[in-house]
Order: structure tokens, then sequence, then C-alpha cells
């Protein structure tokens, strides 16, 4: 059907409130609005709540649902049932029951988590109870006009390419409207709060420092913000529970659609933790902590030398856990056999240096949280290695193998008893990370997003990929190109014209490796049309690392 057809069997279909919002809308909207629709990717889907085939609403959401019963129900698996969250976002709740309804109807047992709940509290879910799947109604960080439906698998990571097509198969046979749904709920369980409890047991147990959090927890002076999501109820129970005193940033702490106090709930974005580093000032606190809406990322704000707030970006917060975790590990003679770590591609080099440094084997995956739950899924079958920790540039990590997702629970946690351990040794975590540098050299990394808009905009940013896979590129901004990864092929093609076989599955990415690790990575987003840029560099120099970071980063603009 064209997009005008589509549209006027939608104005016949939807509700009288629901026509509302579409009646009267000009021909180029019901193109955007009903040419095609969301697309199914291997981290679900992901648009503006609104009318319309290419929108987040109950219809897309039922006919997602539709498609992941239908494949459930061909594993004959239904009564395993599926665990289903939602954070603080627009309709997420009413997103969550659909789900839930639609499931049921199809004979599929559901798990309904009784109020809004974080995502590695449902990744976690799926594995306590066993469930065939899981669902996370969210758009993660994404603006307040968004939301998403993130598909996870039975071991608590998100679904694998391999049953995401499958699952897309079943969604594409499967029509908008008069999809079944089970009001009743006879076959919804609500998930009571001996999860919740089970949980929190189990992250306790990642604790690396329980006597200098006994020694300084009370007095420590830690603001965190949830940015209105669904972080507030998990992180302060869990720094509570540990005995760390906490304030939390009140004007942010209930659950608001509108994330009415920042531009865009990001941690990522500075503005969202402004609110948190203003109370922090105010009362003299030690750290500012912020998690998005989801609860799987985490910002953090540490006072510098000169008694200033100072923001780290996602890479340096990786590297202080990451190096927090080894030290204590090595201090407690805790240190597994053959002790590993996942992180991204596109993830510091630095993190590599480090662990290496001490003994620990780095290792490195496509971007997607699900490549680094596969590497603790394989070592946990093969005994090969042990895995202390996982994380990415984007702000979100994970130490323990309780969930198979980013937790900033956790992260909150670690990074709470982290500030305690270095006070009860007379440092800080600024002071710790310059440390960190001065050995190593001044680590920066610049990311930046192109984002394309309309019906055409997959379309424009592949043809934008294809293009940049035909040019040959020596150097970028002056720094010579020692390689090409292209991840899409597989190959790696050396300056001298060597091609090596790469090992990584075939992803949209293309990565020009420059001297001493440092790199620039060009890839799409998997959920919305932003191409990506990432550039990471070092210099002995903090001024000069950032200097060239800009210089990479405007250097590779110019070759799209």
């Amino acid at each position: 059907m064209t997009a005008q057809e589509t549209y006027e069997v939608w104005l016949r279909k939807v509700t009288e409130e629901e026509r509302a919002e579409i009646e009267g809308i000009g021909e180029e909207e019901i193109k955007e609005r009903f040419s095609i629709p969301l697309a199914f990717g291997t981290a679900g889907m992901r648009g503006i709540v609104g009318m319309g085939t290419y929108r987040m609403n109950l219809y897309t959401v039922a006919r997602a649902t539709m498609g992941l019963a239908k494949f459930i129900l061909t594993l004959g698996a239904q009564d395993r049932g599926v665990v289903i969250s939602y954070d603080t976002r627009r309709f997420s709740k009413e997103f969550a029951r659909k789900t839930a309804e639609v499931l049921s109807a199809a004979g599929i047992k559901a798990y309904l988590f009784d109020a809004v709940h974080p995502v590695p509290m449902c990744s976690y879910a799926v594995r306590k109870l066993g469930a065939i799947a899981g669902v996370m109604i969210t758009a993660s960080h994404n603006p307040k006009e968004y939301n998403g439906y993130k598909v996870y698998g039975e071991d608590g990571a998100q679904m694998g390419p391999e049953d995401t097509a499958k699952v897309v198969e079943y969604i594409n046979k499967a029509d908008y409207f008069d999809i079944p749904s089970d009001a009743e709920g006879k076959h919804i369980t609500v998930i009571g709060k001996d999860v919740d409890e089970a949980y929190y047991n189990e992250i306790m147990k990642l604790s690396l420092s329980p006597e200098a959090v006994k020694e300084q927890g009370k007095n420590l002076k830690l603001v965190y913000t949830p940015i209105h999501g669904s972080g507030y109820v998990p992180v302060t129970t869990i720094l509570k529970k540990q005995g760390i005193n906490v304030t939390c940033v009140e004007e942010q702490a209930l659950p608001d659609t509108e994330f009415s106090t920042v531009p865009i709930p990001n941690p990522e974005n500075p503005a969202a933790l402004a609110m948190g580093i203003a109370l922090g000032n105010k009362i003299g606190a030690d750290v500012v902590i912020g998690t998005d809406p989801d609860c799987d990322r985490m910002g953090l704000a540490v006072r510098d030398f000169s008694g200033n707030f100072r923001l780290l970006n996602g890479n340096q917060i990786g590297v202080l856990l990451l190096d927090y975790i080894i030290l204590r590990l090595k201090e407690e003679n805790a240190m597994p056999k053959n002790p590993a770590v996942v992180k991204t591609i596109v993830t510091t080099s630095l993190a590599d240096r480090l662990a290496k440094n001490n003994g620990v084997t780095v290792f490195n995956v496509l971007t997607g949280f699900k490549f680094i739950g596969e590497k603790i899924k394989e070592w946990e079958a093969s005994g090969e290695y042990q895995y202390i920790f996982g994380f990415e540039e984007s702000y979100g990590s994970l130490r323990g193998t309780h969930a198979r997702d980013k937790d900033a629970v956790v992260a909150s946690m670690l990074t709470a008893e982290m500030v305690c351990y270095y006070q009860s040794i007379g440092k800080g975590l600024y002071g710790r990370l310059q440390e960190i540098f001065g050995e190593y050299g001044y680590y920066c990394e610049e990311v930046t997003s192109i984002a394309y808009k309309g019906v055409g905009a997959m379309a424009e940013m592949a043809a934008v990929m294809k293009a940049l896979r035909q040019k040959t590129i020596s150097e970028i901004a002056g720094e010579k190109v020692v390689s090409v990864q292209d991840i899409l092929l597989g190959t790696e093609t050396f300056a001298d014209g060597e091609v090596k076989k790469m090992t990584l599955p075939t992803s949209d990415v293309l990565k020009y490796c420059l001297t001493d690790e440092q790199f620039v990575c060009v890839r799409p987003s998997g959920t919305e049309p932003k191409l990506k840029i990432y550039v990471l560099c070092f210099d002995k120099d903090e001024q000069k690392a950032k200097e060239k970071a800009l210089n990479l980063l405007e250097g590779m603009k110019k070759e799209l």
C-alpha cells in the first residue's frame, strides 16, 4: 500500500482521540509517518511516540509483540514466560501492559514488573526466573519524544541477530490492528519484591572495599540524580544498604515523562548533571553521580585539583573502574585465573594497555553490549577466561555476571565505594586519573553524530557509508592511516596493500587505525538514522591531545 492508503486505514481503525492527532496532516507528514514501519533490529525498535507505522504507539508495540509471541510458540517455550519492564518515558507503562496482554492472549506467560524498573533488573529477572525472553520499554537516553522496545534472549543479553531475524519475519506478517489482547491478564504474573531483593543481594557481593566503606561511607558527601528515571529506587537502596551517605537531587527524583529539568536525559550531555553539580557545590559534595532513564548508563563529576567539579567521559569512567577493580582484586589476592576484560572496538585503547600491564587479557568486540554478554556466556561454558569487567565508551559498564547488559546500579555502587577507598588512602578520583595519564599519556576522545531525517534517512546514511568505502584515505588531519578495518567485509587493509581477514562478526563499521593504537571510526547508529564518528588519540601534553582529537574529527567530517 502507498503511504496515503496506509494513512486512510489508520484513520478508520484508530480511536477518536488517536485520530485527532493525525487528521488533516499534510502530504509530507503522511509520507514520513506511514511510508515504512519502524525498523526492528538487534537492539529492538525505537522511535518518536505518536500515530503511524513509523512511530511508537500501542499498535506498533502490539505488532512487534505478536512477532515475538509467534517466535516463542515455535520454541514451545510459552510456559517459561517473558519478563517485561519499563522506565519513566511517555506511555512506557501502557506499552508494557499491552506487551503483557498480547503475550497472554497468545498463551504465553508474562512476568510484568509492578512499577518502573531499570534495564539491569530486567536482564537479571530474565535469568532469575528462567524466562525465555525479556522486553524492556525504553528509549534509553534519547530525547523525551522517543520511546522504544528492547528484546532480550534467555541469557539476559539483548537478543542475537539470528533470533531477531526470525522475530522480524513474524512481525512483517502481522497486521497492526485486531491483534488479540487479553485485558484480564490470564497469563500475567506481577513480579514482586522478592526479585528486587535477590538482585540487591547479588550485587552487594560485588563490593570490593567494605572496610573503606565502613570507615568513610557515612561521612561521604555524594550527590545522586536519576534524571527523573528508573534508577532512583535501586541506586539509593543499594547505597543505603552499603552504608553510604547519599543526597538526591529532589527536583529530579520523581518520574517525569517530559524530563522537564534537562534538555536531554543523557549523562553524556553536561547539562544533564548541572543540577547535581549545583547541589554538590551547595553541600560541598565529593562526587556527583547521574543515571539515565533506564539506568544502564552512569555519568560522573569529580573534584579536580582546584576544587571544581570536572565531568568525566565514558572512557575515563570505565578506565577508573577497571583500574580500581584490578587494584582491589590484586590487593585482596582475589584475582581469578585468566582474568579478562571485554570492551568495544570504539572504546579507549588505554584500557588495553592498563590491563595488559596487570596481566589481564582484553577482548575487543563490536559496539553493542550484547557482544560483551556473548563473551561472558562463552567463557562460562568453556572456562577459558574469567570475566572481571566490561565497558563501552558510551558510559555503560557491567561488573558481575548477574545481568548481561549495562548496569548503572552496580556502576554507582562501585564508584561510591571507589571514592571511599581512595579517600581512605588520601587520594581522590581525579588525582588517580591523572596518575594513569602520567604513566600512559593523556588520552582524549571525541564523539559526534551526523543526523539524517525523513523517509529516506536510512538509505541516505547507507549511501554515505558506501561512498566512504570506495575512497582511499591515507591520512586524516595529517595523521598517517596505518590500516583500515572494514568490519562489513571482514578485512583489514594496510598502507602497503596487505589485506588480512578479521574474526569479528560483520557490521557496517569502518575503523581507520593510526599509529600507537589511535583511531578514527565511523559507523551508523543501531537504532536511529545517525552516523557516528569516534576519535581516540593521546599525547604527553593534555592540550595537544585535545587539539589533535578535534583536528581528527574535523578531518573525518571532510571525508564524508
